[in-house]
């Protein structure tokens, strides 16, 4: 009799955390990683790196890896348009470097004022993308064939802009200039991560609360206060480590400092908060990534498949002009060879190491930032670990077989989700 009732007694329900918990292993175990192994590698880099080196973690290398990392990631987050087609723009290298030439030819030798020069640029980086765009979705023509023309193209184009003598000095004290040469005041940098913290919890807690009321699953309240404690904390540790004098020279005669976040940063934040709300609470979001899952369904269900695919190409082109001309701050000039170097091969690399298929239909704009940070601690560490000729070898290895390991990740996790 005892047996029977224990047997029909009913069983606790399983709490939120428990569920919440299991499922997320369920969907680790089936391959849904995200961003987890982006965040996983960049602490695991970043202590091994603060290990072996004492300053990595410093104030002036913690500037020295932002503002390295920022035309990176700014064009990573283009690309992840691109890529959530299943599309690539080999040319946005090149794009970005033609954009800044135009820019900087209109400044200089044509006397116009900074912003419609830079007004310019961009513009020109749009209208490339409408090109682009174009040529793919109503001539047909493979995105790999297009861009791999006009990244051909493009380098002649800069090359015959900035002429013979190699590059063109942009004027100090220009806004662009500044944007990664001069730096938040303190207080502005502290009342930017106050809203940036709120905002994230609002967020999260919003989407949750409108999850509960649709009868779906939501985030934990605990899960979600761990998640803003630990944004909150990194914030607070970057903008304090920022606040520091960096300034190097510094005596009787000169004295100056050098405090505070770059502005790009400010720019990144922006870029990243439109681009997110853009993907994941927009229709055309919605559509973007309808159309990178499965084209011919999103055709049928009144998807205008050809201007999606068009409006990427603009995206990414914009981007890598904004990419552009935030290299073209941190350089002070434009050289002839602008954006033919090895920034595409990088942005690429963040984008599909940040969790970004290279097959369409998943991405999300934090694995632009993820991984261009990932790629960015890499190349800041392994120079700074490796002296002499062949650092720059060893760095290229390691950023590669990280490429390589994500890119390899991504086509197994796709096979088996089609087998």
């Amino acid at each position: 009799m005892n047996a029977v009732l224990a047997e029909k007694a009913p069983q606790p329900a399983p709490s939120a955390l428990a569920e919440y918990l299991r499922d997320y292993v369920s969907r680790l175990r089936g391959g849904e990683l995200g961003s987890a192994p982006a965040v996983v590698g960049l602490i695991v880099i970043t202590a091994f790196f603060a290990i072996v080196h004492q300053g990595f973690l410093s104030a002036y290398n913690l500037e020295a890896l932002v503002i390295q990392a920022a035309p990176i990631i700014v064009m990573a987050m283009g690309l992840v348009f691109v890529l959530l087609l299943g599309e690539i723009d080999l040319s946005a290298g090149t794009t970005g470097g033609l954009c800044s030439a135009i820019m900087a030819v209109l400044l200089l030798r044509h006397g116009w004022l900074w912003w419609p020069a830079m007004l310019a640029g961009l513009a020109a980086g749009l209208a490339i993308g409408f090109v682009m765009g174009w040529l793919r979705a109503k001539a047909g023509i493979p995105s790999f064939v297009i861009t791999l023309a006009t990244f051909l193209a493009f380098q002649g184009a800069t090359l015959i802009l900035v002429g013979g003598q190699g590059s063109v000095i942009l004027p100090a004290g220009t806004p662009l200039i500044n944007l990664e040469n001069s730096f938040v005041p303190l207080w502005l940098g502290w009342t930017l991560l106050g809203v940036f913290v709120v905002g994230y919890a609002a967020l999260k807690l919003s989407d949750a609360r409108a999850r509960r009321r649709t009868g779906l699953a939501a985030t934990p309240v605990v899960v979600i206060v761990s998640k803003v404690i630990g944004v909150a904390v990194l914030g607070v540790a970057f903008t304090y480590e920022m606040g520091k004098n960096r300034n190097l020279i510094t005596n009787a005669f000169f004295s100056s400092k050098a405090q505070g976040e770059p502005w790009v940063v400010v720019l990144l934040m922006l870029l990243f908060v439109v681009w997110h709300f853009v993907l994941s609470r927009t229709r055309y979001g919605r559509h973007v990534y309808a159309v990178g899952g499965n084209e011919e369904a999103s055709r049928r269900g009144g998807v205008a498949v050809s201007r999606i695919r068009i409006s990427v190409f603009v995206i990414c082109s914009g981007m890598a002009a904004v990419s552009g001309l935030v290299a073209a701050s941190l350089l002070q000039s434009v050289q002839s060879n602008a954006g033919a170097g090895n920034t595409l091969l990088l942005a690429v690399g963040a984008a599909v190491i940040g969790g970004t298929s290279l097959f369409g239909g998943r991405g999300r704009m934090i694995d632009a930032v993820l991984g261009g940070l990932v790629v960015a601690v890499i190349i800041n560490g392994m120079s700074d670990l490796i002296q002499g000729s062949n650092s720059s070898g060893y760095e290229w290895v390691v950023t590669g077989a990280v490429l390589l390991l994500a890119a390899g990740f991504d086509a197994v996790v796709r096979r088996g989700k089609t087998a």
